[in-house]
């Protein structure tokens, strides 16, 4: 099995680039879809948040504080990295198990899509790097129309994530989201691209 990672900052379009692979028949991990869930449901989490911040990170009925949580991740990059520290390493853990199923299902190829890819440490559950990559402007402009957001605040997003010309150097494949360049014929690209890496050639 090839497992590729999906990167790309605020508004490159990764996620879309995520959709057209699943309408190819590529099965994608949501990383940020997925460490909501376990914040939830795992015991290893649950446990840590608990230590790190008390009683009154998750209500009575067992869901997040979500308020409390994210006053205390956004205070620092300390406080980032110490919660961070405790979700993280579940999310690759169940990647790798959801990679597993997948595998013994028959499945040749399966993707993880994450805007922290490198940052996160993720890099190493991945045989290669997809970035989707987007003019700056391009990118500011989907992502305030998205969010419905300032540009100064998405400027703000932009900056505190790793530099995009850095995640280019390192990624092992390009898929540029210009609205200009075709998406179907670049995702073609890729297939065909994945299908090399399978066969050795």
């Amino acid at each position: 099995m090839i497992k590729i990672g999906i990167t790309g900052g605020i508004g490159s379009g990764k996620s879309y680039v995520s959709h057209l692979l699943e309408e190819a028949g590529i099965p994608v991990y949501d990383t940020d879809t997925e460490a909501k869930k376990l914040t939830l449901s795992h015991p290893r989490i649950r446990e840590g948040l608990l230590a790190l911040l008390g009683e009154e990170v998750y209500k009575a009925d067992g869901s997040l504080n979500k308020p409390v949580l994210a006053n205390y991740l956004f205070a620092s990059a300390e406080n980032a990295g110490r919660v961070n520290r405790i979700i993280h390493p579940c999310v690759y853990e169940d990647f790798q198990q959801w990679a597993d199923r997948q595998a013994a299902s028959g499945t040749e190829v399966v993707a993880m899509e994450s805007a922290i890819l490198f940052e996160s440490g993720f890099r190493t559950a991945v045989d290669y790097v997809v970035m989707v990559y987007a003019p700056l402007d391009l990118r500011i402009a989907r992502a305030m129309r998205r969010d419905v957001a300032t540009e100064a605040q998405i400027k703000a997003r932009i900056s505190a994530q790793m530099d995009e010309e850095e995640k280019k150097r390192q990624a092992d494949y390009i898929i540029l989201n210009d609205g200009k360049s075709p998406l179907d014929t670049q995702i073609a690209a890729l297939e065909e691209w994945l299908a090399h890496r399978k066969t050795g050639r």
